[in-house]
């Protein structure tokens, strides 16, 4: 799976909305069939979310965004249907919203594998939408119900599902969420290193706040986040990137502990730092999750 820095959302129900993101610059685009489509609305969105697919496949460039769906969660009695109508060539993942329970994630892999088997799809991945207490607490088996999960987000939203879950209260430096979000962390690595990206971050007018809630959730290790507008696209950049300074640094110390190496030597000091093996797994991590 590519790396995922930016996943924007758009209604399963707007065909231009979609259109639009799937045009942007976005690593992803999370196409909705939950909260942004009206129940009376659901079985529409699933055709004309199928369609996008399938039309996304036929022209689709080495430029075109990863396409995830989040289908509707396993306590609605939608998901089956959700998965057996969008399952088709071109689409990513399955994003599995509310994930609490194993047996779901669990159900909802089986299916998506029959439906591989018969129509002879490319294999889709599920993500991982934690949006309870419950679901955090769950999240590392959630994570191993399936080799086919990929990816997890947590659900940070002001005033979202998991803050009510929580009862807690929320700002932009995050203590009331630094557990959740350091757990769900912890266990998407433990798990078998799960891509973990951070969830929306709702106040499209507060720029130095998705900067900053950004930057703390880089520092904590999420490598990406779930975004509700193009607008907000380059701040998320800016903070999961890695600046011009750091890059270079990071480079020169692979260079030089490789040359060091070479020369029967695994410890050295780069512009007064220790380096050895460490540092330059490191860096040469770091640097492997650098956009091209």
């Amino acid at each position: 799976m590519r790396l995922i820095r930016t996943a924007l959302f758009a209604p399963g129900i707007n065909a231009k909305v979609m259109a639009k993101a799937l045009a942007s610059k976005v690593d992803a685009v999370i196409l909705d069939l939950e909260d942004s489509v009206p129940l009376a609305s659901k079985a529409e969105a699933r055709r004309m979310v199928r369609e996008v697919i399938a039309q996304a496949y036929q022209t689709k460039n080495d430029d075109q965004p990863y396409i995830m769906v989040r289908v509707n969660a396993a306590d609605t009695g939608l998901l089956a249907d959700d998965i057996e109508q969008i399952c088709v060539n071109g689409l990513g993942m399955v994003f599995i919203p509310k994930a609490e329970y194993v047996k779901d994630i669990q159900q909802a892999a089986a299916q998506i594998e029959a439906i591989e088997k018969v129509s002879g799809i490319a294999p889709i991945a599920i993500g991982l939408q934690i949006e309870s207490a419950l679901g955090v607490y769950h999240c590392y088996d959630l994570i191993k119900a399936s080799p086919k999960v990929q990816l997890s987000s947590l659900g940070t939203a002001q005033d979202g599902d998991l803050q009510n879950s929580l009862g807690c209260g929320w700002s932009v430096d995050g203590p009331e969420m630094l557990y959740a979000r350091s757990k769900v962390l912890l266990d998407s690595k433990a798990a078998g290193n799960v891509t973990p990206i951070d969830g929306v971050f709702a106040d499209l007018n507060d720029e130095a706040g998705l900067l900053a809630e950004s930057s703390l959730s880089a520092k904590l290790g999420y490598v990406g986040r779930t975004i509700i507008h193009p607008k907000q696209i380059d701040i998320v950049e800016q903070a999961y990137g890695l600046s011009t300074a750091l890059k270079t640094y990071y480079q020169k110390l692979v260079h030089e502990f490789e040359q060091a190496e070479k020369n029967g030597v695994a410890a050295i000091t780069i512009d007064g730092k220790l380096v050895d093996y460490a540092m330059y797994r490191q860096a040469k991590r770091i640097l492997d999750n650098v956009k091209q």
